[in-house]
């Protein structure tokens, strides 16, 4: 079921990812050498608090925290803990809230320090990816027209693209449908229509795309333990084009 959002849900929705965008923020300018990833927690989790919403991940399907980080290897889904972030590290960030049910979720990779130059182009590669597909979140275009424009600007910059965790609707849910993958596949090819609200999320990665799971359960690392980045926004289909709602 595709869950298509009123002008006035997609301003709720919008709202809402203005500030999981603010809650991002805090986090993107905090992160440097000698910090642990739990301050990051603490931090979105006052922001939360202050705010009077909800962090929604936490809970969400048994997850334990507010907040996603990823350092590395890690693609998805890494816990906050008391790991400090050294200089060359790379570190993903995933973050969402509802808001009076009303739902963000948005996501960025920061590169902390100096780093090689391939690893640099991986990062840029991967926000580029983001924008590649969500000019093509246009009504009357398919799901995979955004797929393909993921996939074939990774193919050109020979990065590998994640295939076990692709985006998703959002909004009224946490995850909803339709599924929008970062690679064409064989699934259902929903044509997209006004309305839609969508989380494009193109995962990125230096080598394989076959992944692993940590004995957490939870958080997802390359089999090859190559690096990987991982960017994301929210973005409403609209009659005259997508317009991006997680964007300060």
């Amino acid at each position: 079921m595709i869950f298509l959002k009123t002008p006035s849900e997609i301003k709720e929705i919008e709202y809402a990812n203005k500030m999981g965008a603010e809650a991002l923020q805090l986090c993107y300018e905090y992160i440097k050498p000698g910090i642990s990833t739990i301050e990051l927690e603490e931090i979105v989790k006052k922001f939360c608090l202050d705010n009077k919403v909800q962090p929604s991940f936490k809970g969400y399907k048994g997850f334990p925290f507010a907040l996603c980080v990823s350092i590395n290897e890690e693609v998805v889904h890494g816990f906050p803990s008391r790991r400090i972030i050294k200089n060359g590290d790379i570190i993903s960030i995933d973050f969402g809230i509802n808001r009076n049910g009303y739902f963000s979720d948005a996501a960025f990779t920061k590169i902390v320090g100096k780093v090689p130059e391939r690893t640099e182009r991986l990062v840029k590669t991967t926000e580029e990816c983001l924008y590649a597909g969500i000019e093509k979140a246009k009504a009357g275009n398919r799901i995979y027209d955004i797929s393909e424009a993921i996939q074939s600007y990774a193919d050109q910059m020979e990065f590998g693209v994640i295939h076990n965790f692709v985006g998703h609707g959002v909004g009224l849910k946490v995850h909803e449908d339709p599924q929008i993958p970062n690679y064409v596949s064989n699934g259902i090819n929903w044509k997209l229509r006004s309305g839609m609200v969508i989380a494009i999320e193109p995962m990125l990665v230096e080598g394989s795309y076959e992944v692993s799971i940590k004995t957490n359960g939870w958080t997802i690392i390359t089999k090859d333990s190559k690096l990987s980045a991982h960017f994301e926004h929210s973005v409403a289909i609209l009659n005259d084009g997508p317009k991006i709602l997680s964007k300060l």
